[in-house]
């Protein structure tokens, strides 16, 4: 059985790992026979079509479905959603309005909708548009000009309103009291919850306290509500360790353990003695390795002995999950406990894209395709089925085809938890709750809207985007079978599991040049394999001084003091002297070589500045 150090290590070396070799163990590993599959895609698209005949899909499926990020109005909408929120003064607003509006061709989509209430709104932007546009001359163009001075002030609420609105699609409630009253409903029909508290990674101690406190109140707050002696039929708390703590990085890991993980462990405690469920969200893959450190700790506290509510999040899309599942598993055996693992696709995909190309790694964290990604969440998922006795599998995914492959997987329906995002998916997790007696529950942010911003776009860029099963399921434009498709088969369909269109860390500046060579500060592996390369040279005293043509004279001498450490004396440089300035001046001359030669010798500098 590996223990729980071998399993970190197996962890770290899948991080950049390569797709195809990852991705060919992780299909070895599952057991996917072809009539499961088939099985699978034939419930899916029974799903689809029966959400299609007969329920009302959520606004933001209709609305995607008319303005999804394949439109041009669809961009101009989400870099409205983005921006709005964070505009200082009404003339930015009204510019900003009018940037994004006027343009566009609203009249295309007029009419096309399902939704009564899109296609009014198709036809306010259209008007909207229409009254901002400045293409009119004479008499025209000064009416114009009078209409949109009077009505600017109304266009700015209006679309203020509605930006607010687009955030009631999302946000239960404004605080906790809101949230559990507008979740009555669904309560009713058989659906659990699990509380978030809006906002992002805290900037300053400030931040972090106040946010400590927020998750505290909620936790009471819901403690009533935890009647049940089943922890799985009570509600729960989510919470993001970058929220409360200002220096959640791996520099600063001494810092974390010893001020971050007190938080937790009070947290936990606290939602233990209330029988509530509390899960530790998943963040950027940056941040994985020092999660999983706090998450240890935690677990070794003896006063949550018996508590079966700790709950962390996977992402299906990290190289990592896998590995990480099965030392979260190893970690339950080892302190006799049962753990709640919330399996999701994630939603930084781009920004890790972008962020190892910048970095210059070796790899990527993340999946090139998102059929990689759907792969990994099956092969996840019966892991988590497998491991069903000290790991509680709760499955969050808006996805058809993914429901019906994990209900082919697992006979038990009771045996695991279904998850949706509040304002997204009710259609389908209405439909499961009713016909396969599944557990459901209701992800549900809570927040004001002021802290909307981000979790918003973060949910626009998630599910605009083309292959978005959230975009595609009320298109007619696209069959049930196509939304449906076996994974497997879509991935085996392509060349490779790498993205042609992607490029690859190393070379995103090609043919110009070749992209540095970049460290992940972040992994506890790269950082030990730097200061074991530093070791040598820590130890020995340094003496520096000019380098010129001419052998220097040298002047005064000064020690050198490391700002980061006072007790450490690396050496002494000995400064030029005016002489040797002169000297070095007078010998100076223009590098008279061809551009290509002068490229070459950067090139080669460059090369062993990194080296």
């Amino acid at each position: 059985m590996p223990n729980l150090k071998n399993l970190r290590r197996e962890i770290r070396e899948s991080h950049l790992a390569d797709d195809a070799q990852l991705l060919s163990r992780l299909r070895e590993g599952a057991q996917f026979p072809a009539p499961m599959r088939a099985r699978a895609v034939e419930r899916a698209v029974g799903y689809v079509k029966a959400i299609r005949a007969s329920a009302s899909p959520g606004l933001m499926e209709v609305f995607l479905a008319q303005y999804g990020l394949s439109t041009d109005e669809g961009v101009a909408l989400m870099c409205l959603a983005e921006a709005l929120l964070r505009v200082p003064d009404s003339p930015t607003v009204d510019a900003l309005i009018e940037d994004k509006i006027a343009p566009s061709e609203w009249n295309r989509h007029l009419g096309r909708s399902s939704s009564s209430l899109v296609n009014a709104s198709t036809w306010a932007l259209m008007l909207t548009g229409k009254v901002l546009r400045e293409d009119a001359q004479g008499l025209a163009a000064t009416l114009k000009g009078a209409l949109k001075r009077v009505g600017e002030p109304v266009i700015r609420a209006a679309v203020g309103r509605a930006m607010k609105e687009m955030g009631r699609q999302f946000v239960l409630g404004q605080d906790m009291e809101e949230a559990i009253r507008r979740g009555e409903s669904a309560a009713r029909k058989g659906f659990t919850f699990s509380y978030d508290m809006l906002g992002e990674a805290a900037m300053t101690a400030a931040d972090a306290v106040r946010n400590f406190e927020a998750y505290r109140a909620s936790i009471e707050a819901l403690g009533p509500h935890c009647s049940s002696a089943d922890i799985r039929e009570n509600p729960g708390i989510s919470i993001k360790l970058s929220a409360i703590h200002p220096r959640y990085e791996e520099p600063q890991r001494a810092r974390v353990l010893s001020e971050l993980v007190p938080r937790v462990r009070e947290l936990a405690l606290m939602a233990a003695r209330r029988n509530m469920g509390l899960n530790i969200d998943a963040e950027e893959a940056e941040r994985l390795e020092l999660s999983l450190d706090v998450i240890e700790t935690v677990l070794e506290t003896q006063d949550l002995a018996g508590w079966d509510g700790f709950g962390i999040v996977v992402q299906a899309y990290s190289k990592r999950a896998p590995a990480v599942i099965d030392w979260l598993h190893e970690l339950a055996q080892r302190h006799d406990r049962r753990l709640m693992v919330r399996l999701v696709k994630g939603a930084y995909w781009d920004s890790e894209i972008k962020a190892a190309q910048v970095k210059g790694l070796p790899g990527f964290p993340v999946f090139q395709r998102k059929q990689a990604t759907d792969v990994s969440y099956l092969a996840c998922a019966q892991k988590l089925l497998r491991a069903k006795e000290r790991l509680y599998p709760q499955f969050a995914t808006h996805n058809a085809h993914t429901v019906a492959s994990i209900l082919e997987m697992e006979p038990d329906h009771r045996a695991f938890e279904f998850q949706r995002l509040h304002g997204m998916g009710e259609a389908l997790h209405d439909l499961v709750l009713e016909q396969e007696g599944t557990r459901c529950r209701i992800y549900a942010p809570v927040g004001t809207h002021r802290d909307l911003l981000a979790y918003l776009v973060r949910r626009l860029l998630e599910n605009g985007a083309n292959s978005s099963f959230v975009n595609q399921i009320v298109s007619k434009e696209v069959e049930a079978e196509e939304i449906c498709a076996d994974p497997f088969l879509a991935l085996d369909a392509f060349a490779g599991p790498d993205n042609p269109a992607i490029r690859p860390p190393g070379q995103v500046f090609e043919p110009a040049r070749g992209n540095s060579h970049g460290f992940d500060l972040h992994d506890p592996g790269c950082l030990a394999r730097i200061e074991a390369a530093r070791a040598p040279f820590l130890a020995r005293t340094w003496e520096a001084g000019p380098l010129t043509v001419h052998p220097p004279r040298g002047g005064a001498t000064e020690a050198v003091e490391n700002p980061a450490d006072p007790a450490d004396a690396p050496g002494q440089v000995r400064l030029a002297s005016a002489e040797d300035v002169e000297r070095a001046l007078e010998a100076a001359c223009a590098w008279d070589a061809p551009a290509s030669e002068r490229a070459s010798v950067l090139q080669r500098a460059a090369a062993l500045y990194e080296k």
